[in-house]
């Protein structure tokens, strides 16, 4: 059984190469265009794993992980943050990783396998 992966981003052509380079490592996909959504979609989808924008309308990243992280199950889901914004480093707890746009797709499909491995 593949592992799922939920991509959230408010761009869709990022969600859209996350998705596809998600795939072709043999990863299922769900999406989410903004915090609000995405935290519908962790608990209704459970991913193994998050691909994490920051800046979003409708609840920024930040905001989305603050919540996710007082959740006792959905707490426990590795994220991996991709954005361009300064700072994304510190914005939210112990990520698996941070990577900047636009981003090397090796470099972040060896990072999500070992995330998930």
């Amino acid at each position: 059984m593949s592992k799922k992966i939920l991509v959230v981003d408010d761009e869709a052509d990022i969600r859209k190469f996350l998705t596809v380079l998600l795939k072709k490592g043999g990863y299922e996909t769900v999406e989410a265009e903004d915090g609000a959504k995405a935290l519908a979609t962790a608990a209704q989808e459970k991913p193994d794993l998050i691909i994490l924008d920051l800046q979003m309308p409708n609840k920024t990243g930040t905001d989305f992980y603050r919540k996710l992280a007082k959740d006792n199950t959905l707490g426990k889901i590795p994220v991996i943050v991709v954005s361009g914004v300064p700072g994304r480093h510190l914005a939210i707890k112990k990520p698996v990783a941070v990577f900047d746009k636009p981003i090397n797709p090796e470099e972040f499909l060896a990072t999500v396998d070992k995330a998930l491995s």
